[in-house]
């Protein structure tokens, strides 16, 4: 039996859901976002108490998609990339350590991969 894309998306997002009641970016330690899509990938450090997103970056950023060629973000590799770059503007901001949250996806494939990347590049969480 398959799940429509409506359920798949609805069951996400209860995952999700559950996922935010229990994790709050502060200025201290700030909120590691991923968003996923077919395509490409994107992730961001939030600062949940200002409501501001202090740094970003997604696969579909001009500097990365000469890099990552036609496989764009939708490949571990291209994961790894938007990790990395994350990783640094946050090391950038005098962002060390956050808090991850994946947003109801899966700790699997790309996920993982962005995720360790950032820690490769210093993060810590």
């Amino acid at each position: 039996m398959t799940r429509d894309a409506a359920a798949v998306r609805r069951l996400r997002l209860r995952r999700h859901a559950r996922i935010r009641a229990k994790v709050t970016g502060t200025a201290e330690r700030p909120r590691l976002a991923v968003s996923r899509s077919h395509r490409h990938i994107s992730a961001q450090v939030i600062d949940d108490i200002a409501a501001r997103t202090l740094v970003a970056a997604s696969s579909v950023e001009p500097e990365l998609r000469a890099s990552l060629g036609s496989g764009g973000g939708g490949n571990v590799e291209g994961a790894r990339a938007v990790g990395r770059l994350l990783a640094q503007r946050a090391t950038q901001a005098g962002i060390r350590r956050v808090v991850f949250d994946r947003g109801g996806f899966a700790y699997h494939g790309r996920v993982a991969a962005l995720a360790d990347a950032a820690r490769e590049q210093g993060l810590e969480f």
